[in-house]
């Protein structure tokens, strides 16, 4: 039976507390201090009690409506009880050290160390998986069952590689705190082993030599965009990540060295890279030249000149050529050229140096980015000339 006014005036206190239920979890509960509005509910799996106030500070009627709006929290997957208490220590002026601000001033000191792509996929995760749940709550305040709660709502829609990067940041975020005197600690820490293991990712490429030449005579035919084409042609003479070629500038390109020279601001270890441009590649930038030379980019995109293209474009192109996402991607060029290269017996120290990657025998050389070119120059134009042999159906051993 629903409560009323009159029936709670002439409630009185026992020898023992006992509730009166106003249904749907929402009851009164009388002791001999007072008379008390509660909430009971299950969150993560836990019995937990919301206080809604104390009749009659609080009235019949404002404590239904504080219940309405704990339930929607409820179906919106938030927790009532914590959502409340940000709230408050948001309107208390708490707001210097919520995990928001200090998500924010954290990523604001570091973006220009990333590239814009990470950039915005770093605040896009935050945005969208954290914040909701923690951006007005105290970051000192934020214990580590609660972040696993939100992690593992993300692990739930099958993003289980989502959850453990967002965690990554979320450390950062958190050592970040602690250096700036706003937290003591980072949570993160134990959470250690508590989310579901990710398997590697390995990323689909055409590896047989038959097979690379069937994949270059069918670039060749590709009925699409120019500009696609040209882009499919170039990505196997130059293996560099896709958004480095996406984002090629003309600026870059130097025909007096032949070399397109990509600034450290575009690599993914933050260090000036140069890609040698064989006699083929070359070829291809000079086709590119009347059809984009007036953009910023070799690439540009088809919607607007001063954006690159979509990093969709060559993926879309790998599929309507008829090649599955378990047989190419835009990545699997680089592996392509990796395998092959290693297996035709070029040094390690050229092959990791033009693929740009960091690796444990090459630390200390890491900034000299013009390393080895004689040798990546002579490694490029063989590479070239054997995939020109591929597509013209030759065995060049």
């Amino acid at each position: 039976m629903p409560l009323t006014d009159t029936l709670i005036r002439s409630a009185k206190p026992k020898g023992k507390p006992y509730k009166l239920s106003d249904g749907k979890s929402l009851y009164l509960l009388v002791n001999k201090t007072g008379k008390y509005f509660r909430f009971d509910y299950r969150f993560a799996g836990k019995r937990k009690t919301l206080a809604l106030g104390v009749y009659p500070q609080v009235s019949l009627v404002e404590a239904r409506k504080m219940h309405a709006e704990a339930r929607r929290y409820l179906e919106s997957d938030l927790d009532p009880a914590q959502f409340r208490s940000c709230i408050k220590q948001h309107q208390i002026g708490q707001t210097a050290n919520s995990f928001e601000t200090v998500a924010r001033e954290w990523y604001s000191h570091n973006q220009q160390n990333w590239t814009s792509g990470h950039a915005s996929t770093i605040i896009r995760r935050l945005e969208q998986n954290i914040f909701s749940w923690h951006g007005f709550q105290a970051i000192e305040s934020i214990t580590a069952p609660e972040l696993l709660t939100t992690l593992r709502r993300i692990e739930s829609r099958g993003a289980i590689e989502t959850a453990h990067r967002i965690k990554q940041i979320c450390s950062q975020i958190f050592r970040y705190a602690i250096a700036t005197d706003r937290a003591e600690r980072d949570p993160c820490a134990d959470l250690r082993g508590c989310l579901s293991s990710t398997e590697p990712k390995h990323m689909a490429a055409i590896t047989d030599p038959i097979q690379i030449g069937a994949l270059l005579r069918a670039i060749d035919d590709y009925q699409g965009q120019a500009l696609t084409r040209l882009a499919l042609k170039l990505a196997p003479l130059v293996f560099v990540r896709p958004g480095e070629l996406r984002h090629a500038e003309w600026t870059e390109i130097d025909y007096k060295t032949s070399q397109w020279k990509i600034p450290a601001e575009k690599m993914k270890l933050r260090i000036p890279h140069i890609v040698p441009l064989s006699r083929q590649s070359l070829a291809i930038v000079r086709i590119l030249e009347p059809i984009s030379g007036h953009c910023k980019y070799l690439f540009p995109s088809i919607r607007t000149a001063t954006r690159p293209m979509s990093n969709n474009t060559i993926l879309a192109a790998l599929r309507r050529l008829g090649y599955t996402k378990e047989e190419m991607t835009g990545h699997g060029f680089r592996i392509m050229a990796e395998r092959l290269l290693y297996k035709q017996e070029w040094p390690a120290h050229v092959i990791e140096r033009q693929l740009a990657r960091h690796t444990k025998s090459s630390r200390e050389f890491t900034k000299r980015y013009a390393q080895h070119l004689p040798e990546r120059f002579k490694m490029m134009q063989t590479w070239a000339n054997y995939l020109e042999s591929l597509k013209n159906n030759k065995t060049l051993e």
